[in-house]
């Protein structure tokens, strides 16, 4: 269960906010669904101006929150989706940051950067202004679906639908991996010093086929299990900062922390719908979004 879990540090995180912020609005107390006797409450749950929040992002060089609220169809370019902006400690910057997505489900940050992807494309965004600079197509894409960012700039994104890893840069797009062994990617996280691809499996749903966290070297592409058994319908996948990972089950709303050595354990529950979570080792930040419950909470999580 959790070892150590407490409210987060306003103080800590709100020093990383450079520069003067417009008036925010206070984030809800509402608590998501939480029902592990031992989880805490979270120390902020934001969502006024969030609605079917997929995707969460921290970026601490603009000490930034992003969410992806995906609104629009899966597979429907109704330019529904937006980008929330908040403080460290759940305030609102700005409701519609960004607009104009069309059903958004991973973001993250490199190089004063956000990569998001959207459907077929993957759409680059400026933390300075929001605004769009770049949309790079996907050819062949079915359903894109989470983005991890490598330090040389190459941005990776899965596509669950068609059993594929792409590898994005400089606007050049190829295919990093493909095939049955993907068992239906979804999360993706860059270990760069261990030349890794880390991934988070969906498997199938209903948990039929349970999915599980494995590992594909950057150079060989060769595959290692991470996990030592399937665990569910995976879908966030952040590294935990010692080698291993905690990991998010969409169907049953379980968040996971899978060690380094294989074994895991169950940190708290979700209502179904739990998203793609975001955690940052140093800050011991954890925010989890809850799609079905139109929530964003943050807890404080020390492995």
């Amino acid at each position: 269960m959790l070892r150590s879990l407490s409210l987060l540090s306003i103080l800590i995180c709100g020093s990383l906010v450079a520069g003067e912020l417009p008036a925010p609005v206070t984030a809800s107390p509402r608590a998501p669904i939480i029902e592990v006797p031992s989880s805490p409450l979270p120390a902020w749950t934001a969502f006024n101006g969030i609605k079917e929040p997929e995707s969460v992002c921290f970026d601490a060089s603009s000490g930034s929150v992003f969410v992806l609220n995906v609104v629009g169809r899966a597979g429907k370019k109704e330019g529904l989706g937006w980008i929330t902006k908040l403080t460290p400690d759940g305030k609102i910057i700005a409701e519609k940051w960004v607009t104009g997505l069309n059903a958004p489900r991973g973001i993250r940050s490199v190089g004063g950067m956000l990569w998001v992807s959207d459907i077929d494309e993957l759409v680059e965004v400026s933390i300075a202004d929001g605004a769009v600079k770049e949309r790079v197509k996907i050819n062949g894409a079915k359903f894109l679906n989470d983005v991890a960012t490598h330090p040389d700039g190459t941005v990776y994104v899965s596509d669950t639908a068609a059993n594929k890893i792409f590898a994005v840069k400089n606007s050049e797009v190829s295919v990093f991996a493909e095939g049955d062994m993907l068992d239906n990617p979804n999360g993706l996280c860059v270990d760069a010093s261990g030349g890794r691809l880390v991934v988070a499996s969906w498997g199938s749903v209903g948990q039929k086929r349970a999915g599980s966290v494995f590992q594909l070297d950057l150079k060989t592409k060769e595959k290692r299990a991470i996990s030592a058994e399937p665990l569910g319908n995976l879908n966030g996948l952040e590294s935990d900062g010692k080698g291993g990972f905690i990991v998010s089950d969409s169907i049953s709303g379980k968040v996971y922390h899978v060690f380094a050595d294989g074994k895991f354990e169950h940190l708290m529950q979700f209502s179904s719908g739990c998203g793609d979570l975001f955690f940052h080792p140093e800050l011991s930040l954890l925010i989890v979004p809850v799609m079905t419950e139109g929530v964003v909470s943050a807890f404080t999580y020390k492995p």
